[in-house]
Parts: structure tokens; C-alpha cells; sequence
């Protein structure tokens, strides 16, 4: 059975630095590991198949910005028959501080655009989500900071984050939701 990742962010160079990025990133770096080149134009998103820890994975990237990102998650569980089980969304958390982690193996949007479209397209709550800590600000700030690209001090943070998140997502083709909390749901040592 094959299992679909999902990276949430928005399209273009405009975009590609930003904080909401994180989960475009990390299935950047999924793809650089393990030769899945993600240039198959479909599902309303850039998407590539390979083989992870002897585990048949399809990766998408929703080219629909974040906010309807759903769509392009619908399509591709659609297509290949895929239950909610068969899905890991990969997304940014301001809620979370910088570069932590947290797997859940469901749960609510949480104020995420991006999961409300998923959780809308695919009708329910009940797949696992990644998600990665960008730090939070307050009030009306907030947009400009997801949109804002990291400082220079905060970088090589991130840079270390998008490398666990994708050790996470390899560990939960590999050991399960279960087995990913309990390795990537504590602060890094």
C-alpha cells in the first residue's frame, strides 16, 4: 500500500524562503535523500514516487497556495484509493517554539489555513500531521511572519529542523505514528 506525504506551502521564489515553507522543505529534502525528483506536474501540485524505508511513498507538493491545499490532497488520495491513514501533512506551527517538533496521529486544525483546507477536502481529522515550530507573534503581525523569511541566527535552526522532520517522517514509514512520537515529539537534546 502506498502512503502519501504531504508538504504544505506556497508556490514560487517569492515564497520558497518563507517561514510557512517548512513543509515544502522538508519533502525537498525527503526527495534529495532518497532520488524522488518532485517534477511530475499532477494532483494540482508537484509530485514524484519512490520507494522510503521499503515503503512505496508518493510526494506532494500542492501548487494551490496554502489555503486550498486540500484539493490537491483529495486528488491524489483519490486517485490511488488512499485512506486517511495512508496520509502524513507536513506543515509549519507557529504555536511551536522555533525548530520543534510535534507528530500527532490526528487533531484539529489548530488556526492553520492550510489544514482546514485538508481537513475540509478530506473530510475529517483523523490523519497523521507534523508539525514544525516557526515561533510565534503576536496580533497583526502574524501574516508578515509566516510570509517573512528566517534571520541569519535563526537559519541553521531550521535548517536542523527540516532535517529531523524528514528523519520523522522516515521513522513513521518505518515504526508507525506511535514510534515517531515517542523519538521526535520531545525537544532535541
Amino acid at each position: 500500500m502506498m502512503k502519501l506525504i504531504v508538504g504544505l506551502g506556497n508556490p514560487g521564489g517569492k515564497y520558497e524562503d518563507t517561514r510557512h515553507n517548512v513543509g515544502f522543505r522538508t519533502l525537498d529534502e525527503l526527495s534529495r535523500r532518497w532520488r524522488i525528483e518532485l517534477t511530475r506536474r499532477r494532483f494540482s501540485g508537484l509530485s514524484g514516487s519512490g520507494t522510503i524505508r521499503d515503503q512505496k511513498v508518493l510526494l506532494l507538493k500542492p501548487m494551490t497556495y496554502m489555503n486550498l491545499s486540500g484539493r490537491s490532497v483529495r486528488e491524489a488520495m483519490t486517485f490511488h484509493k488512499l485512506a486517511p491513514a495512508d496520509l502524513l501533512v507536513v506543515l509549519d506551527d507557529m504555536a511551536l517554539p522555533l525548530g520543534r517538533l510535534r507528530l500527532r496521529p490526528a487533531g484539529s486544525a489548530g488556526g492553520h489555513n492550510g489544514l482546514t483546507s485538508v481537513i475540509a477536502e478530506t473530510g475529517g481529522e483523523a490523519f497523521a500531521r507534523l508539525r514544525i515550530g516557526i515561533e510565534s507573534v503576536e496580533g497583526s503581525r502574524m501574516v508578515d511572519h509566516v510570509l517573512g523569511s528566517f534571520t541569519a541566527e535563526e537559519r541553521p535552526q531550521v535548517d536542523q529542523a527540516v532535517a529531523r522532520a524528514a528523519d520523522a517522517v522516515e521513522c513513521w514509514l518505518s515504526e508507525g505514528i506511535d514510534g515517531a512520537m515517542n523519538r521526535y515529539n520531545r525537544p532535541e537534546e
